[in-house]
């Protein structure tokens, strides 16, 4: 199988990121149509009088706001009126007393710093002004734990979490690759010390090992999702590491050789796991060739292995 014309059988928005991640093209045309056709269009069709999906900002996973903006902003949707008004309706109404942002902050005095990554890596994309996100930045540089990683739980007073979390790290990876990637500039110089204290957080691990005992932490972080919602997996992370424009790491020999391992004999690769909950719509079938997993892959072997990329797509 031909894996570049596959892709661009796909979804518009696979169209575009195929053309621009593998073949070096800028395709704004394509990028244009994502608002008006395939997976694009159907998610802003869903977007409700008020601004939101599914009932609110975070109410009822996974077609909520907050999530639906996530998917939005990996299917590389450009910014529109409504897309922002919604952002900006969030961070205006839903920051608590230390600056971050919480689903109701009239009953918890204290921000989820797993949420605030999130929102960084959607709102950063959409071009939110740095006025209304220093004080989402500043809350998060407090957030970070001795071992280099985050911990959603950390700033819970009944939990006090003291050891990071793969899911909430890799979150605050991506937003703050979103952040710097996007020209922003306050407090850039910390968050990039942070950064590289959480990407070797999960290096530490072998991106899926107890630091401790080498075992497999759970196995649905060496299983492929799409799309990934807040859930940890290796894929992700190599994502989140490719985007932070660092190079390959030894430590990442075997997370990479499972991921290799999952090629399919038409040279694709596969959804492995669907993380439970309501959907607007599935965009692929578990257990099926993925056109966003495969796509995925490629990207991050073009950065790591660019031998190994060139010799699957000849």
């Amino acid at each position: 199988m031909n894996l570049i014309n596959w892709l661009l059988k796909g979804d518009v928005s696979i169209q575009y990121q195929t053309h621009r991640d593998l073949l070096g093209n800028n395709r704004e045309d394509l990028r244009d149509r994502i608002s008006t056709e395939g997976f694009g269009k159907r998610l802003l069709d869903l977007q409700q009088g008020d601004g939101h999906w599914g009932g609110g900002y975070y109410h009822y996973k996974w077609i909520n706001t907050h999530y639906t903006l996530l998917e939005l902003r990996r299917l590389n949707i450009k910014p529109n009126k409504r897309i922002m008004n919604v952002i900006y309706n969030i961070i205006n109404t839903l920051k608590t007393n230390d600056g971050g942002i919480m689903p109701n902050p009239h009953i918890w005095a204290f921000s989820d710093v797993c949420i605030n990554g999130m929102d960084l890596f959607t709102m950063c994309y959409f071009g939110i002004d740095i006025e209304a996100l220093e004080s989402v930045i500043d809350f998060t540089i407090t957030q970070q734990l001795p071992d280099g990683g985050f911990n959603c739980n950390y700033n819970y007073p009944k939990y006090g979490a003291r050891h990071s979390s793969l899911h909430s790290t890799v979150s605050l990876i991506e937003g703050i690759n979103e952040y710097i990637n996007n020209g922003y500039k306050y407090r850039t110089k910390e968050l990039i010390k942070i950064r590289e204290g959480a990407i070797e957080f999960i290096l530490m691990h072998k991106l899926y090992k107890s630091d401790r005992t080498g075992e497999i932490i759970k196995k649905s972080f060496t299983m492929l999702s799409y799309p990934p919602r807040w859930k940890y997996d290796i894929l992700r992370a190599f994502e989140a590491f490719m985007n932070a424009k660092i190079k390959f790491d030894d430590r990442m020999n075997d997370a990479l050789e499972i991921i290799i391992k999952k090629r399919r004999k038409d040279g694709t690769w596969p959804i492995q796991n669907k993380h439970q909950g309501k959907v607007h719509f599935d965009m692929e079938q578990t257990g099926k060739s993925s056109r966003w997993n495969t796509l995925r892959v490629l990207r991050v072997l073009k950065h790591f292995k660019p031998e190994m990329y060139k010799s699957y797509i000849e």
